[in-house]
């Protein structure tokens, strides 16, 4: 059974504390309910060049603690973007563990204070693709064309049918344990600053917590 959780971002909105309430909202339901599926957002738009004028640092810090939340759901995220991407529209398509664009889709970053926003999603497309990478669009703002976001697997796929694309991922999303997604996330994360030997134990009790649930079954 389907039991997908879906939200709908307008990036062109600012950041506000309706922004903060609306993802803090799909996470309660998130935590809420014990089904499989995924969590579903649909992203797009560009802030406008105004959007950070009266903005604080305590909304700022409470947005990126939501998009954290949303990080480590106990489900598989799901992003599907569409023509250009920034401000928290980006935010989120980062933090989603699956990304899937429409053509011609492109990801910018915001634009404050005479750069572009030094914000976390600078920190997640550095550890996603690497500095060398990304150091254009965050010095001065190029934006990342789709085909370039996927060769840096900052996205999954470019599709035409995003609908039928997000029907076959719901079918293995449907079946696959929630607990045990956070915990294969979290070693995700660990990973490339763990060094092996301070890694083994966390990979060792997750390997054993897998054989108990299988002998269990």
């Amino acid at each position: 059974m389907n039991n997908e959780l879906v939200l709908r971002l307008d990036g062109t909105q600012p950041l506000s504390a309706t922004s903060v309430e609306e993802l803090a909202d799909l996470c309660d339901r998130a935590e809420d309910h014990r089904e499989s599926g995924p969590v579903t957002l649909h992203v797009t738009g560009v802030p406008p060049a105004d959007w950070s004028k009266e903005l604080a640092v305590g909304l700022v810090s409470k947005w990126e603690r939501q998009v954290r939340r949303f990080e480590r759901l106990n489900r598989v995220t799901v992003a599907v973007a569409s023509g250009d991407c920034a401000g928290t529209a980006l935010d989120l398509l980062l933090a989603a563990d699956v990304r899937i664009v429409a053509p011609g889709t492109r990801l910018l970053l915001s634009w404050a204070g005479g750069a572009t926003w030094p914000g976390m999603t600078v920190h997640r497309l550095t550890q996603q693709a690497g500095a060398a990478a990304i150091r254009r669009a965050v010095l001065l703002g190029v934006p990342i064309e789709a085909d370039r976001a996927l060769a840096l697997n900052l996205i999954d796929e470019v599709s035409e049918d995003p609908a039928a694309s997000l029907a076959e991922l719901a079918k293995t999303a449907d079946v696959v344990d929630g607990a045990e997604i956070a915990i294969r996330r979290q070693l995700i994360f660990e990973a490339g600053a763990t060094a092996f030997e301070d890694a083994l134990g966390a990979h060792l009790a997750a390997a054993d917590r897998a054989l108990r649930r299988e002998a269990a079954s």
